[in-house]
């Protein structure tokens, strides 16, 4: 019988990449200080003597994990600048007298002049750590391709100098990712190894320009970032129609690219056929945070209206956001039950409290209001205009003419 798979984190791919690299020896597995979450089941499994197939996203098995081994099934085959990763054993068998330079954020002026000047004669590896959360100030792409315009700056002033990729993750602790680094570090240097003093990574007025330019690109400002608007509240709140409201004023405005996840249209297409359980609309707003996700990460604005009645999964959705380089701005449509009932244009409360519905929002199941809005809004009595203008004032970066709130005498 087949081992089950199991796609491990972004995390733990790259450890997974970093352990069968033997860049961490003389670990050769997972363990207390490497690790990696299963699922009850697999791990219970694990534990009792069996295997995990280790998959990518896409099912390619990566390596057989048990107890006694991790075994090595096939090299993951995509990622950008892949091409720049290498073993410990080739870098130093292709660079045994190169100074070993770890690179975790771009490279200024002055730890340039500082590497050309302790190198002398010699080549240089520029040691790039862009596993997940490694990076200072830039992407991991964003570090490779700075680390990349330092290295041709260098070869302009005549050092040459190598850039060798790590997908070195970070774990949110400083002494055991210190710890790690030095490993990885002293793994792959043969001669020499130069560890820039703090500071003379990160200024950004000391770059080189083609530095810079990576940097600048790589770290949009406020009018360039990807943004996600949620808006979470209890069904006839009024979510949706501030959200249709806004996406029109962003179409106006025109200087933003502008995509709405209205709640009742995901259903109907991307959602088709999940139910109304807990379960089902974990899942429901999940694929929508996946999706305005995505379209953060390609610097556009989502607008996205689902009831979202639970805490772990808008922290889900904000997880998703920022992994993709977006903002998210979460919006608490507070608008009370009673109004909400009493609106009713679907007949779904009504329905719900004949128990024909069962699971409701804010009926026979709970809404767990946000600690962590943006903007609390209630609709109860007032214009479109009026609340909008409410949203407006957290995104200031979005729209280059402010809303004025027209309200009911």
């Amino acid at each position: 019988m087949p081992a089950p798979q199991h796609c491990p984190s972004p995390r733990e791919l790259d450890d997974l990449e970093v352990l069968l690299s033997g860049a961490l020896a003389p670990r050769t597995s997972f363990d207390d200080d490497v690790r990696l979450e299963l699922p009850a089941e697999l791990a219970a499994q694990v534990e009792a003597g069996g295997e995990v197939e280790l998959v990518d996203p896409e099912g390619l098995p990566l390596a057989l994990y048990s107890r006694e081994h991790l075994l090595p099934l096939a090299r993951a085959a995509y990622g950008p600048f892949r091409r720049l990763q290498a073993t410990p054993a080739r870098v130093r068998e292709q660079h045994p007298d190169a100074l070993v330079v770890p690179v975790t954020a771009p490279l200024g002026e002055a730890a340039l002049r500082l590497v050309a000047e302790r190198a002398g004669e010699r080549e240089v590896v520029l040691l790039t750590l862009s596993g997940t959360g490694t990076p200072q100030g830039v992407s991991p792409v964003g570090l490779v391709r700075a680390t990349l315009a330092a290295s041709r700056a260098l070869a302009g002033s005549g050092t040459t100098a190598h850039v060798v990729v790590v997908p070195l993750a970070a774990r949110g602790d400083a002494d055991l990712d210190h710890r790690l680094g030095h490993d990885v570090v002293s793994a792959y240097a043969a001669g020499e190894v130069l560890a820039l003093p703090g500071g003379a990574t990160d200024t950004d007025d000391d770059w080189p320009a083609e530095v810079a330019a990576v940097v600048e690109q790589d770290q949009p400002d406020d009018d360039h970032v990807g943004v996600v608007v949620l808006f979470t509240g209890l069904s006839g709140s009024g979510k949706s129609t501030i959200a249709r409201a806004l996406h029109d004023l962003l179409l106006e405005d025109g200087r933003r690219s502008v995509t709405s996840l209205d709640g009742d249209v995901v259903r109907r297409h991307l959602s088709k056929g999940l139910g109304f359980s807990r379960e089902d609309r974990e899942t429901n707003i999940a694929r929508i945070g996946w999706v305005a996700a995505e379209v953060a990460r390609h610097r556009g604005v989502a607008l996205a209206s689902p009831i979202a009645p639970f805490d772990a999964t808008r922290q889900q959705v904000r997880a998703m956001v920022e992994d993709a380089g977006g903002e998210l701005v979460l919006v608490h449509v507070a608008t009370p039950l009673e109004e909400c009932e009493r609106r009713d244009r679907k007949g779904l409360y009504a329905r719900a409290r004949r128990g024909e519905i069962p699971d409701f929002t804010g009926i026979s199941s709970p809404y767990e209001e946000p600690q962590d809005a943006d903007v609390v809004v209630d609709t109860t009595g007032r214009t479109i205009e009026g609340c909008l203008a409410e949203v407006v004032t957290a995104l200031p970066f979005l729209l280059s003419v402010p809303v004025e709130p027209v309200e009911t005498p």
